[in-house]
């Protein structure tokens, strides 16, 4: 029976969820007022384009947090990359301030972390079982 936290593409069934973290660079404080409504607005939109999932989002004035899920037919790093090259695009377009003021609209690095609902030991445990009924 198919797991209610699992969703199933051709290939595979999965539950993939990552925490990514970014910046604008020099950790300027710009994700502000208007800026900041476009910004959820573009992450969502991105978010429905790549039929990714964003779980959780929050933009603080000088990075973002979001929980996204998406198949396992894309790597994490690439969301990270898809959400920050549209979303820099039309927001530099759109807020001539922030073309003029930064070279670019986001920071080069990003955090990228797992999250899910089995722990390492729970997987751990899992797999050393199946070994041990061999």
């Amino acid at each position: 029976m198919l797991n209610e936290r699992c969703k199933p593409n051709p290939g595979a069934v999965f539950s993939l969820k990552y925490h990514l973290v970014w910046c604008p660079e020099y950790r300027k404080e710009v994700l502000t007022g208007s800026v900041e409504t476009r910004l959820n607005a573009l992450l969502s939109e991105k978010a429905h384009h790549m039929g990714a999932m964003i779980h959780a989002r929050d933009v603080m004035p000088n990075h973002v947090h979001m929980i996204v899920e998406s198949d396992p037919t894309k790597a994490p790093a690439h969301i990270a990359a898809q959400f920050k090259g549209f979303t820099s695009r039309v927001l530099r377009q759109a807020f001539l301030h922030l073309k003029m003021s930064m070279p670019c609209l986001w920071s080069h690095s990003d955090s990228i972390g797992s999250v899910g609902h089995v722990s390492d030991a729970t997987v751990r445990r899992f797999i050393a079982l199946q070994q041990e009924r061999g």
